[in-house]
């Protein structure tokens, strides 16, 4: 009986990532298909893709930057719509373009006395703009979750990370299981 078990598990090891992978993907492309009522699976993804990547390539043009930086300042002053787009903006800025704000991971000594320490990525070298003097700003992403916190450590007790930030995002979302 407890070699049964234990290939029942080997099995839920092997086949739980697969199908959640699986399904999610298949989720994603229904989802997107839905939207157009195409009769091809995977042509409404197909379309999703074609038309961010023609709307990247059109807005990297000299003209369109200045369209789209005047939307983001039309956006930027609506009440309500300034917090949501700003958010998404900046949240998509933190993983992609020139701005990309976790590329510094860091090991973030929180409690000197014990030794208790937290990966996390830099976000800020200075906050003297705050009036904080030698403090950074440092994200701390939750285990299997999109949130994180945000705290203000001396600098002294931050040492870098010499790895791969997806790398580090993988291993922190995971909670410290992934290993690639």
């Amino acid at each position: 009986m407890k070699r049964i078990t234990r290939y029942f598990f080997e099995g839920l090891l092997v086949l739980l990532p697969l199908v959640a992978t699986i399904y999610v993907i298949y989720a994603v492309f229904r989802k997107i298909d839905s939207i157009y009522e195409f009769k091809i699976p995977g042509m409404g993804f197909l379309l999703t893709i074609v038309t961010i990547t023609i709307v990247g390539f059109i807005s990297s043009n000299f003209i369109a930057k200045k369209l789209v930086r005047t939307m983001d300042n039309v956006f930027a002053q609506l009440p309500l719509v300034k917090m949501i787009y700003t958010s998404v903006k900046d949240l998509i800025g933190a993983f992609v373009g020139d701005k990309k704000s976790f590329d510094k991971p860091v090991l973030v000594t929180l409690s000197p006395a014990n030794n208790i320490q937290a990966v996390g990525f830099v976000t800020r070298q200075s906050l003297d703009h705050l009036g904080v003097m030698d403090k950074v700003a440092v994200y701390l992403p939750q285990s299997y979750n999109f949130a994180g916190y945000l705290i203000v450590v001396p600098r002294d007790q931050v040492t870098p990370l010499i790895a791969d930030s997806g790398d580090i995002m993988a291993f922190i979302v995971s909670g410290g299981v992934a290993t690639h």
